[in-house]
């Protein structure tokens, strides 16, 4: 294998694993509202209280898949 086909598959398993991220933060917005439903399930009266907290919470967990997308793309197009 030359060097260049090296780089490129290296390039490419990078940016697959960089991606692995974007799975995670899935899996943690699924945590995040299933608990919120379940939350509110319980207690109704709370749900204007939490709401705001799990918008927020969704905003971070977000940007997390957000942030290795852009880490993907860098690795594929940028070096």
């Amino acid at each position: 294998m030359d060097p260049q086909s090296a780089a490129l598959l290296a390039k490419d398993i990078g940016a697959g694993l960089a991606t692995i991220g974007v799975a995670g933060a899935g899996v943690g917005i699924g945590n995040l509202f299933g608990s919120f439903v379940s939350s509110v399930g319980r207690n109704p009266a709370a749900r204007d209280a939490m709401f705001r907290d799990v918008l927020l919470g969704f905003a971070l967990t977000e940007a997390v898949a957000l942030y290795a997308l852009v880490i993907a793309l860098v690795i594929l197009f940028a070096a």
